[in-house]
Protein backbone atom coordinates (compact mmCIF):
# COMPACT_ATOMS: atom_id res chain seq x y z
CA UNK A 1 0.00 0.00 0.00
CA UNK A 2 1.30 3.48 -0.73
CA UNK A 3 -0.17 4.62 2.60
CA UNK A 4 1.74 2.34 4.97
CA UNK A 5 3.83 4.23 7.54
CA UNK A 6 7.54 4.58 7.15
CA UNK A 7 9.90 2.45 9.19
CA UNK A 8 12.88 4.17 10.71
CA UNK A 9 16.41 2.83 10.46
CA UNK A 10 16.82 3.87 14.10
CA UNK A 11 13.93 1.71 15.22
CA UNK A 12 14.45 -1.27 17.51
CA UNK A 13 16.79 -4.00 16.39
CA UNK A 14 13.82 -6.32 15.91
CA UNK A 15 12.70 -4.35 12.88
CA UNK A 16 14.74 -6.04 10.19
CA UNK A 17 12.05 -4.86 7.81
CA UNK A 18 13.84 -1.52 7.92
CA UNK A 19 16.22 -2.85 5.29
CA UNK A 20 13.45 -2.34 2.79
CA UNK A 21 11.96 0.70 4.44
CA UNK A 22 11.97 2.89 1.37
CA UNK A 23 9.70 0.47 -0.42
CA UNK A 24 7.12 0.36 2.33
CA UNK A 25 5.77 3.79 1.54
CA UNK A 26 6.23 4.13 -2.21
CA UNK A 27 3.37 6.18 -3.64
CA UNK A 28 1.44 5.33 -6.76
CA UNK A 29 3.38 6.00 -9.93
CA UNK A 30 2.46 6.14 -13.56
CA UNK A 31 4.80 3.95 -15.57
CA UNK A 32 5.34 3.83 -19.29
CA UNK A 33 5.95 0.20 -20.31
CA UNK A 34 9.33 -0.60 -21.81
CA UNK A 35 9.24 -0.40 -25.59
CA UNK A 36 10.23 -4.05 -25.93
CA UNK A 37 7.70 -6.20 -24.11
CA UNK A 38 6.54 -9.72 -24.62
CA UNK A 39 4.30 -9.87 -21.54
CA UNK A 40 0.79 -10.93 -22.57
CA UNK A 41 -1.98 -8.92 -20.95
CA UNK A 42 -4.81 -10.41 -18.99
CA UNK A 43 -2.98 -13.37 -17.44
CA UNK A 44 -3.48 -11.93 -13.98
CA UNK A 45 -5.29 -9.09 -12.32
CA UNK A 46 -2.74 -6.67 -10.96
CA UNK A 47 -3.02 -3.26 -9.40
CA UNK A 48 -0.19 -0.90 -10.25
CA UNK A 49 0.99 0.54 -6.94
CA UNK A 50 4.09 2.54 -7.59
CA UNK A 51 6.84 0.12 -8.55
CA UNK A 52 4.80 -2.53 -6.77
CA UNK A 53 2.68 -4.94 -8.80
CA UNK A 54 0.15 -6.54 -6.51
CA UNK A 55 -1.73 -9.70 -7.44
CA UNK A 56 -5.23 -9.93 -6.00
CA UNK A 57 -5.05 -11.66 -2.62
CA UNK A 58 -5.97 -15.33 -2.96
CA UNK A 59 -5.59 -18.74 -1.34
CA UNK A 60 -2.83 -20.12 -3.55
CA UNK A 61 0.07 -18.68 -5.51
CA UNK A 62 2.29 -19.95 -8.30
CA UNK A 63 5.90 -18.87 -8.04
CA UNK A 64 8.59 -19.40 -10.64
CA UNK A 65 11.80 -20.20 -8.78
CA UNK A 66 15.09 -19.67 -10.60
CA UNK A 67 17.86 -21.39 -8.59
CA UNK A 68 20.46 -20.56 -11.23
CA UNK A 69 24.12 -21.24 -10.60
CA UNK A 70 26.77 -21.49 -7.89
CA UNK A 71 25.23 -21.14 -4.45
CA UNK A 72 21.84 -20.46 -6.07
CA UNK A 73 20.29 -23.90 -5.50
CA UNK A 74 21.36 -23.88 -1.83
CA UNK A 75 19.99 -20.45 -0.95
CA UNK A 76 16.82 -21.11 -2.96
CA UNK A 77 16.21 -24.34 -1.02
CA UNK A 78 16.61 -22.48 2.27
CA UNK A 79 14.24 -19.73 1.13
CA UNK A 80 11.61 -22.28 0.09
CA UNK A 81 11.69 -23.85 3.55
CA UNK A 82 10.99 -20.47 5.14
CA UNK A 83 8.29 -19.55 2.59
CA UNK A 84 6.49 -22.84 2.97
CA UNK A 85 6.57 -22.46 6.75
CA UNK A 86 4.92 -19.05 6.63
CA UNK A 87 2.33 -20.21 4.08
CA UNK A 88 1.38 -23.17 6.28
CA UNK A 89 1.22 -20.98 9.38
CA UNK A 90 -1.04 -18.43 7.71
CA UNK A 91 -3.29 -20.81 5.82
CA UNK A 92 -2.50 -20.34 2.15
CA UNK A 93 -0.68 -22.39 -0.44
CA UNK A 94 2.47 -21.52 -2.33
CA UNK A 95 3.78 -23.67 -5.15
CA UNK A 96 7.31 -23.24 -6.43
CA UNK A 97 8.15 -24.45 -9.92
CA UNK A 98 11.80 -24.36 -10.88
CA UNK A 99 12.89 -23.01 -14.24
CA UNK A 100 16.24 -22.62 -15.95
CA UNK A 101 18.28 -19.45 -16.33
CA UNK A 102 21.95 -18.59 -16.65
CA UNK A 103 24.61 -21.27 -16.70
CA UNK A 104 22.18 -24.04 -15.74
CA UNK A 105 20.07 -23.15 -18.77
CA UNK A 106 23.15 -23.08 -20.99
CA UNK A 107 24.13 -26.57 -19.85
CA UNK A 108 20.65 -27.96 -20.41
CA UNK A 109 19.35 -25.94 -23.37
CA UNK A 110 22.33 -24.03 -24.80
CA UNK A 111 20.32 -20.86 -24.12
CA UNK A 112 20.79 -18.61 -21.05
CA UNK A 113 17.08 -17.67 -21.00
CA UNK A 114 14.96 -20.31 -22.78
CA UNK A 115 11.54 -19.42 -24.17
CA UNK A 116 9.89 -21.92 -21.84
CA UNK A 117 11.31 -20.06 -18.83
CA UNK A 118 9.84 -16.78 -20.06
CA UNK A 119 6.45 -18.41 -20.66
CA UNK A 120 6.46 -19.95 -17.19
CA UNK A 121 7.35 -16.61 -15.61
CA UNK A 122 4.56 -14.85 -17.49
CA UNK A 123 2.05 -17.37 -16.17
CA UNK A 124 3.27 -17.01 -12.56
CA UNK A 125 2.20 -14.72 -9.79
CA UNK A 126 5.80 -13.76 -9.05
CA UNK A 127 9.42 -14.78 -9.58
CA UNK A 128 12.14 -15.55 -7.03
CA UNK A 129 15.67 -15.62 -8.43
CA UNK A 130 18.75 -16.86 -6.55
CA UNK A 131 21.99 -16.22 -8.46
CA UNK A 132 23.58 -16.77 -11.87
CA UNK A 133 27.01 -16.96 -13.45
CA UNK A 134 30.40 -18.51 -12.84
CA UNK A 135 33.83 -19.00 -14.40
CA UNK A 136 32.67 -22.13 -16.23
CA UNK A 137 30.90 -19.99 -18.83
CA UNK A 138 33.18 -16.93 -18.91
CA UNK A 139 34.84 -18.06 -22.13
CA UNK A 140 31.56 -18.46 -24.02
CA UNK A 141 30.54 -16.11 -26.80
CA UNK A 142 28.60 -13.13 -25.44
CA UNK A 143 25.22 -14.51 -26.50
CA UNK A 144 25.93 -17.73 -24.60
CA UNK A 145 26.86 -16.27 -21.24
CA UNK A 146 24.65 -16.43 -18.12
CA UNK A 147 24.49 -12.66 -17.77
CA UNK A 148 22.98 -12.36 -21.24
CA UNK A 149 20.04 -14.40 -19.98
CA UNK A 150 19.56 -12.00 -17.08
CA UNK A 151 19.52 -8.99 -19.39
CA UNK A 152 17.07 -10.70 -21.73
CA UNK A 153 14.78 -11.50 -18.82
CA UNK A 154 14.70 -7.88 -17.65
CA UNK A 155 14.00 -6.56 -21.12
CA UNK A 156 11.35 -9.18 -21.92
CA UNK A 157 9.41 -8.47 -18.73
CA UNK A 158 9.83 -4.70 -18.83
CA UNK A 159 11.67 -4.59 -15.50
CA UNK A 160 13.14 -1.12 -15.82
CA UNK A 161 13.55 -0.17 -12.13
CA UNK A 162 15.84 -1.92 -9.67
CA UNK A 163 15.42 -0.90 -6.04
CA UNK A 164 18.29 -1.72 -3.70
CA UNK A 165 18.13 -0.57 -0.08
CA UNK A 166 21.25 -0.35 2.05
CA UNK A 167 20.39 0.05 5.73
CA UNK A 168 22.87 -0.72 8.47
CA UNK A 169 21.05 -2.71 11.14
CA UNK A 170 22.06 -2.40 14.81
CA UNK A 171 22.84 -6.14 15.02
CA UNK A 172 25.33 -5.87 12.16
CA UNK A 173 27.15 -2.57 12.71
CA UNK A 174 30.33 -4.44 13.61
CA UNK A 175 30.11 -6.59 10.46
CA UNK A 176 30.99 -3.65 8.22
CA UNK A 177 34.62 -3.14 7.25
CA UNK A 178 34.14 0.58 7.94
CA UNK A 179 34.19 2.15 11.39
CA UNK A 180 30.91 2.01 13.32
CA UNK A 181 30.68 5.81 13.51
CA UNK A 182 30.82 5.96 9.70
CA UNK A 183 28.14 3.36 8.97
CA UNK A 184 25.83 3.49 11.98
CA UNK A 185 22.53 4.97 10.84
CA UNK A 186 23.20 4.56 7.11
CA UNK A 187 19.91 4.40 5.22
CA UNK A 188 20.24 4.61 1.42
CA UNK A 189 17.98 3.58 -1.42
CA UNK A 190 19.75 3.12 -4.76
CA UNK A 191 17.35 3.36 -7.69
CA UNK A 192 19.01 1.88 -10.76
CA UNK A 193 17.66 2.04 -14.30
CA UNK A 194 17.69 -1.52 -15.57
CA UNK A 195 16.80 -1.83 -19.27
CA UNK A 196 18.85 0.85 -21.02
CA UNK A 197 22.40 2.22 -21.04
CA UNK A 198 25.53 0.52 -22.32
CA UNK A 199 24.25 -2.98 -21.54
CA UNK A 200 21.54 -2.64 -24.18
CA UNK A 201 22.86 0.05 -26.53
CA UNK A 202 23.24 -0.71 -30.22
CA UNK A 203 25.37 -1.19 -32.22
CA UNK A 204 27.85 -3.26 -30.26
CA UNK A 205 30.39 -5.94 -30.98
CA UNK A 206 34.00 -6.81 -31.75
CA UNK A 207 35.34 -6.29 -35.25
CA UNK A 208 38.53 -5.47 -37.16
CA UNK A 209 39.67 -1.87 -37.54
CA UNK A 210 43.01 -0.57 -38.78
CA UNK A 211 44.46 -4.05 -38.69
CA UNK A 212 43.54 -4.89 -35.10
CA UNK A 213 40.56 -6.02 -33.07
CA UNK A 214 38.15 -3.28 -32.11
CA UNK A 215 35.44 -3.60 -29.46
CA UNK A 216 32.58 -1.17 -28.99
CA UNK A 217 29.39 -0.62 -27.02
CA UNK A 218 26.98 2.30 -27.00
CA UNK A 219 25.76 4.07 -23.88
CA UNK A 220 22.29 5.16 -24.95
CA UNK A 221 19.23 6.62 -23.23
CA UNK A 222 15.98 8.01 -24.52
CA UNK A 223 14.45 10.98 -22.75
CA UNK A 224 11.41 8.92 -21.74
CA UNK A 225 13.59 6.24 -20.14
CA UNK A 226 15.37 8.81 -18.00
CA UNK A 227 12.15 10.55 -17.00
CA UNK A 228 10.38 7.40 -15.81
CA UNK A 229 13.25 6.26 -13.58
CA UNK A 230 13.64 9.80 -12.23
CA UNK A 231 9.97 9.73 -11.27
CA UNK A 232 10.44 6.43 -9.45
CA UNK A 233 13.32 7.87 -7.43
CA UNK A 234 11.55 11.12 -6.62
CA UNK A 235 8.32 9.42 -5.62
CA UNK A 236 10.29 7.23 -3.23
CA UNK A 237 12.14 10.28 -1.90
CA UNK A 238 8.85 12.07 -1.20
CA UNK A 239 8.16 9.45 1.47
CA UNK A 240 11.67 9.60 2.89
CA UNK A 241 13.88 12.67 3.33
CA UNK A 242 12.91 14.40 0.07
CA UNK A 243 16.53 14.24 -1.08
CA UNK A 244 17.69 12.77 -4.39
CA UNK A 245 21.25 12.58 -5.64
CA UNK A 246 21.43 11.90 -9.36
CA UNK A 247 24.70 10.26 -10.38
CA UNK A 248 26.13 10.71 -13.87
CA UNK A 249 29.29 11.60 -15.78
CA UNK A 250 28.00 14.72 -17.50
CA UNK A 251 31.42 16.35 -17.63
CA UNK A 252 32.53 13.96 -20.37
CA UNK A 253 29.53 11.95 -21.62
CA UNK A 254 26.79 13.40 -23.84
CA UNK A 255 24.34 10.72 -22.71
CA UNK A 256 24.98 11.79 -19.10
CA UNK A 257 24.28 15.40 -20.03
CA UNK A 258 20.90 14.32 -21.39
CA UNK A 259 20.36 12.33 -18.19
CA UNK A 260 21.11 15.37 -16.02
CA UNK A 261 18.97 17.71 -18.13
CA UNK A 262 15.93 15.39 -17.99
CA UNK A 263 16.29 14.77 -14.25
CA UNK A 264 16.39 18.53 -13.63
CA UNK A 265 13.36 19.09 -15.88
CA UNK A 266 11.43 16.35 -14.07
CA UNK A 267 12.21 17.78 -10.65
CA UNK A 268 11.26 21.32 -11.62
CA UNK A 269 8.02 20.28 -13.30
CA UNK A 270 6.68 17.69 -10.86
CA UNK A 271 8.73 17.62 -7.65
CA UNK A 272 9.58 21.14 -6.47
CA UNK A 273 9.79 19.84 -2.87
CA UNK A 274 12.69 17.54 -3.73
CA UNK A 275 16.19 18.64 -2.82
CA UNK A 276 17.97 17.50 -5.99
CA UNK A 277 21.74 17.27 -6.22
CA UNK A 278 24.10 15.86 -8.82
CA UNK A 279 27.35 13.99 -8.45
CA UNK A 280 29.82 12.54 -10.92
CA UNK A 281 30.06 8.78 -10.58
CA UNK A 282 33.74 8.70 -9.58
CA UNK A 283 33.09 11.16 -6.75
CA UNK A 284 29.96 9.24 -5.73
CA UNK A 285 31.99 6.05 -5.39
CA UNK A 286 34.40 7.86 -3.09
CA UNK A 287 31.69 9.63 -1.06
CA UNK A 288 29.83 6.36 -0.40
CA UNK A 289 32.87 5.25 1.59
CA UNK A 290 33.89 8.62 3.00
CA UNK A 291 30.49 9.85 4.20
CA UNK A 292 27.63 7.49 3.29
CA UNK A 293 25.12 9.17 5.60
CA UNK A 294 24.96 12.19 3.28
CA UNK A 295 22.84 10.11 0.85
CA UNK A 296 19.15 9.29 1.00
CA UNK A 297 17.90 8.29 -2.46
CA UNK A 298 20.42 7.85 -5.27
CA UNK A 299 19.25 7.49 -8.87
CA UNK A 300 21.53 6.51 -11.71
CA UNK A 301 21.85 4.62 -14.96
CA UNK A 302 22.37 0.93 -15.50
CA UNK A 303 26.14 0.53 -15.44
CA UNK A 304 26.80 3.15 -12.76
CA UNK A 305 24.00 1.70 -10.67
CA UNK A 306 25.35 -1.80 -11.07
CA UNK A 307 28.61 -0.73 -9.46
CA UNK A 308 27.37 1.77 -6.88
CA UNK A 309 24.56 -0.42 -5.55
CA UNK A 310 27.05 -3.21 -4.80
CA UNK A 311 29.33 -0.71 -3.09
CA UNK A 312 26.44 0.68 -1.04
CA UNK A 313 25.37 -2.83 -0.14
CA UNK A 314 28.75 -3.60 1.38
CA UNK A 315 28.37 -0.73 3.84
CA UNK A 316 26.04 -3.12 5.67
CA UNK A 317 28.81 -5.68 6.10
CA UNK A 318 27.64 -8.48 3.83
CA UNK A 319 25.90 -8.76 0.50
CA UNK A 320 24.32 -11.86 2.01
CA UNK A 321 21.86 -9.65 3.91
CA UNK A 322 20.38 -7.46 1.19
CA UNK A 323 17.34 -8.09 -0.99
CA UNK A 324 16.28 -6.28 -4.13
CA UNK A 325 13.26 -5.85 -6.36
CA UNK A 326 13.19 -5.48 -10.14
CA UNK A 327 9.86 -4.08 -11.24
CA UNK A 328 8.20 -2.17 -14.05
CA UNK A 329 5.22 -3.25 -16.09
CA UNK A 330 2.29 -4.11 -13.76
CA UNK A 331 0.90 -6.63 -16.27
CA UNK A 332 3.72 -9.04 -15.50
CA UNK A 333 5.45 -10.41 -12.42
CA UNK A 334 8.22 -8.70 -10.55
CA UNK A 335 11.52 -10.47 -10.00
CA UNK A 336 12.90 -10.57 -6.48
CA UNK A 337 16.50 -11.53 -5.87
CA UNK A 338 19.40 -11.08 -3.46
CA UNK A 339 21.98 -8.45 -4.33
CA UNK A 340 24.90 -10.87 -4.23
CA UNK A 341 26.30 -13.08 -6.96
CA UNK A 342 26.67 -16.83 -7.35
CA UNK A 343 29.84 -17.20 -5.21
CA UNK A 344 31.11 -20.27 -7.09
CA UNK A 345 34.07 -20.56 -4.73
CA UNK A 346 31.76 -21.71 -1.91
CA UNK A 347 29.10 -23.47 -3.98
CA UNK A 348 28.17 -26.84 -2.55
CA UNK A 349 29.89 -26.23 0.79
CA UNK A 350 26.80 -25.11 2.76
CA UNK A 351 28.58 -21.86 3.66
CA UNK A 352 26.28 -19.44 1.84
CA UNK A 353 24.08 -16.93 3.66
CA UNK A 354 20.44 -17.38 2.52
CA UNK A 355 19.00 -14.42 4.43
CA UNK A 356 19.07 -12.01 1.48
CA UNK A 357 17.07 -14.54 -0.53
CA UNK A 358 14.61 -15.02 2.32
CA UNK A 359 14.23 -11.26 2.64
CA UNK A 360 13.74 -11.02 -1.12
CA UNK A 361 10.92 -13.53 -0.69
CA UNK A 362 9.46 -11.26 2.00
CA UNK A 363 9.51 -8.39 -0.49
CA UNK A 364 7.75 -10.67 -2.97
CA UNK A 365 5.00 -11.43 -0.46
CA UNK A 366 4.51 -7.77 0.34
CA UNK A 367 4.83 -6.15 -3.05
CA UNK A 368 3.77 -8.79 -5.57
CA UNK A 369 1.45 -11.20 -3.74
CA UNK A 370 -0.57 -8.91 -1.46
CA UNK A 371 0.45 -10.89 1.63
CA UNK A 372 2.04 -8.27 3.90
CA UNK A 373 1.43 -10.40 6.99
CA UNK A 374 3.61 -13.14 5.48
CA UNK A 375 6.31 -10.60 4.76
CA UNK A 376 6.12 -9.36 8.35
CA UNK A 377 6.49 -12.91 9.65
CA UNK A 378 9.55 -13.66 7.51
CA UNK A 379 11.25 -10.39 8.42
CA UNK A 380 10.51 -10.86 12.11
CA UNK A 381 11.91 -14.39 11.99
CA UNK A 382 15.12 -13.22 10.34
CA UNK A 383 15.43 -10.44 12.90
CA UNK A 384 14.96 -12.95 15.72
CA UNK A 385 17.68 -15.18 14.29
CA UNK A 386 20.09 -12.23 14.36
CA UNK A 387 18.99 -11.20 17.85
CA UNK A 388 19.72 -14.78 18.94
CA UNK A 389 23.24 -14.34 17.49
CA UNK A 390 22.82 -17.13 14.97
CA UNK A 391 25.05 -16.27 12.04
CA UNK A 392 26.45 -17.76 8.87
CA UNK A 393 30.18 -17.46 8.38
CA UNK A 394 30.08 -14.12 6.55
CA UNK A 395 28.49 -12.48 9.62
CA UNK A 396 30.04 -14.45 12.47
CA UNK A 397 33.55 -13.05 12.36
CA UNK A 398 35.61 -15.18 14.74
CA UNK A 399 32.51 -16.50 16.47
CA UNK A 400 30.52 -19.69 15.88
CA UNK A 401 28.54 -20.05 12.66
CA UNK A 402 25.99 -22.31 11.02
CA UNK A 403 25.43 -23.44 7.44
CA UNK A 404 23.01 -22.36 4.76
CA UNK A 405 20.57 -25.24 5.21
CA UNK A 406 20.38 -24.80 8.97
CA UNK A 407 19.86 -21.06 8.62
CA UNK A 408 16.75 -21.69 6.52
CA UNK A 409 15.51 -24.08 9.18
CA UNK A 410 16.25 -21.63 12.00
CA UNK A 411 14.19 -18.94 10.26
CA UNK A 412 11.36 -21.42 9.69
CA UNK A 413 11.36 -22.41 13.38
CA UNK A 414 10.78 -18.78 14.40
CA UNK A 415 7.74 -18.24 12.17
Amino acid sequence: SPHLPMLSSTASSGLLAACILALVAVPALSFTPAPVLSVPRGIRTRAACGPVMVVDKKDSYKITSLPGDGIGPEIMAAAKVACEAVAKKQGFEITFTDALIGGAALDAKNDPFPDETLKQMQASDSVLLAAIGGPKWDGNPRELRPETGLLKMRKSLGLFANLRPAVVLPQLVDASTLRPEVVSGVDIMVVRELTGDVYFGEPKGITEKDGERFGYNNMCYKESEVRRIAKVAMDIAMKRGKKVCSVDKANVLDVSQLWRDVVIETQKADYPEIDLSHMYVDNAAMQLIRNPKQFDVMVTGNIFGDILSDEASMLVGSLGMLPSASVGDPAGPGVFEPCHGSAPDIAGTDKANPLATILSAAMMFRYDLNRPEAADALEAAVSQVLDDKIFTGDLAGDGPSIGCKQMGEEVAKRI
